[in-house]
């Protein structure tokens, strides 16, 4: 299969959509003037994103809608995976065409 330019793989479940990608901010841009983030992270860390398919993307953010628990505790693709119910899903999702 040869990937198109805009094509990327999905840093979380692996997939390659037709749909492409979506940018994940790891800590979202809202906490990025919170002094606790500032405090933390450099800036290079709070603008580290990584790309998603759009169904892990909502799927990141319908399981964990606070902005501050997804910058504080799930700021790394290990600890993403780790969150229990993102994890079943995306263990599922990569069935998935």
């Amino acid at each position: 299969m040869r990937l198109m330019a805009d094509q990327q793989r999905c840093r979380l479940c692996g997939r390659i959509t037709r749909r492409g990608t979506t940018e994940h901010h790891l800590i979202p841009r809202t906490l990025h003037t919170n002094k606790w983030f500032k405090k933390r992270f450099s800036r290079a860390e709070m603008q580290e994103t990584i790309a998603v398919c759009r169904d892990c993307h909502g799927s990141i953010h319908d399981l964990i809608p606070s902005e501050k628990e997804l910058g504080r505790y799930f700021h790394t693709v290990d600890a993403l995976l780790a969150h229990e119910k993102l994890g079943k899903f995306v263990h599922w999702v990569r069935k998935q065409r």
